[in-house]
């Protein structure tokens, strides 16, 4: 008699798991400063759906930066991350919060870097909290919150690296992103030409649940991030799903728009004139 086919499939596949891949903590080789941008979170198909403002500061040794998104719907995600790049990046706390329309469920997730425990707060389907908590035990390598940070920094011609990060599912796993180096992609800014570095994230569940989890369907889809080159390389944009079986979204900077009015009285004050030089005579009087 033949056995049906999905759990032998796993036996046999679930013999041939890996061990998990040791720790890769990311060498600091640009120092975080204080920092303030915005950007943009847009469907493949170009519409704009949320909008977002991000903030870095430094207190002594730590490091915090706060990513905003407010969505048109009124969904709202944040994301507050605490690290140290003492010769290596490591993660203090996250929190990550997410919630409205946007959003298949409601989800706050906690971690703290030094004790390993993790919470996540999240509606079921029925709209009421559920709470999940879990102590692990939290690799040097954990990647929450900085991921765009460490591939700043990964050293000149490094092909790949795996980091570890905490998911919610909605109990909290850690997992393993596998990143390599895809090629490069031109941009411009102006009429300057610049090159771009394109990476590939893929998510490692690993164990059984991760041979599983393609032949389910439930393997998430790989996500992109562009990196500018050069000696002092930066976050660009990325692509990928928003929340785990959510679409596509694609995140990138953005640039401010001024009103029409921008350049009329007050705002005519020549370049020369911010260094200590002649004022222009169309700037207004000071008030």
């Amino acid at each position: 008699m033949r056995s049906s086919g999905l759990p032998a499939v796993a036996l046999v596949l679930a013999a041939l798991v890996q061990f998990p891949l040791p720790a890769q903590p990311v060498a600091v080789r640009q120092m975080e400063g204080e920092v303030h941008g915005y950007l943009v979170i847009r469907t493949l198909d170009g519409e704009v759906i949320a909008s977002g403002e991000s903030t870095q500061v430094t207190q002594g040794r730590q490091i915090t930066n706060r990513l905003v998104f407010h969505f048109k719907d009124g969904s709202l995600q944040e994301e507050t991350v605490v690290f140290t790049e003492s010769g290596h990046f490591r993660v203090l706390s996250d929190r990550l919060v997410q919630k409205g329309p946007a959003f298949k469920h409601a989800e706050d997730v906690f971690i703290d870097g030094a004790t390993g425990q993790v919470t996540v707060k999240y509606g079921d389907d029925n709209g009421r909290e559920k709470v999940e908590s879990a102590h692990l035990k939290l690799p040097p390598d954990l990647a929450n919150g900085i991921v765009p940070i460490l591939l700043k920094n990964l050293a000149p011609g490094a092909q790949s690296v795996t980091e570890s990060m905490v998911v919610a599912t909605p109990k909290p796993l850690l997992i393993k992103l596998a990143i390599s180096a895809e090629g490069e992609d031109s941009f411009t800014t102006g009429s300057a030409g610049h090159q771009a570095e394109r990476y590939d994230i893929k998510v490692d569940i690993g164990g059984i649940r991760g041979v599983l989890a393609p032949l389910v369907g439930k393997q998430p889809p790989d996500t992109r991030v562009w990196i500018s080159q050069g000696n002092c390389p930066s976050f660009l944009k990325s692509e990928g799903p928003g929340y785990a079986g959510g679409p596509i979204w694609r995140t990138e900077l953005v640039s401010p728009v001024w009103p029409d009015n921008s350049t009329r009285t007050g705002a005519a004050i020549h370049l020369h004139s911010l260094t200590g030089t002649a004022a222009s005579s169309q700037a207004a009087p000071p008030r």
